[in-house]
């Protein structure tokens, strides 16, 4: 199987605008922004989509989370709000199949998203 568009950037094959980096995963600034903050929050670790993750995965998950977390502090939005996002197959809006977490924030979302 050939690398996703995200191991490509965790490999440093492909350049990309980071916003944080641990042993367990990499926080890149989107290409094609949907908020004026809209970071995707990487597990190093290959993992298709979030139905696919087991009790395994568990930590991964919980880092991702409180990764997005405290990247809201430091791009100073956690006070006005973001919205975090996981897209799960077609319908769910996934385009990589590799998970990752987008944080949205710096100006008011809409709901129902989509």
């Amino acid at each position: 199987m050939s690398k996703t568009i995200f191991q490509k950037i965790i490999d440093r094959e492909i350049p990309a605008k980071l916003a944080h980096e641990d042993e367990f995963c990499i926080a890149i600034h989107d290409i094609d922004p949907k908020a004026p903050v809209h970071v995707l929050i990487i597990p190093k670790k290959l993992i298709p989509r979030v139905g696919a993750a087991t009790a395994a995965d568990q930590a991964t998950l919980g880092h991702l989370l409180l990764t997005a977390a405290a990247l809201a502090k430091k791009l100073g939005i956690a006070e006005s709000g973001y919205r975090i996002v996981i897209n799960n197959g077609r319908d769910g809006g996934e385009t990589v199949p590799h998970l990752h977490v987008h944080l949205l924030g710096q100006r008011p979302l809409a709901w129902p998203p989509g």
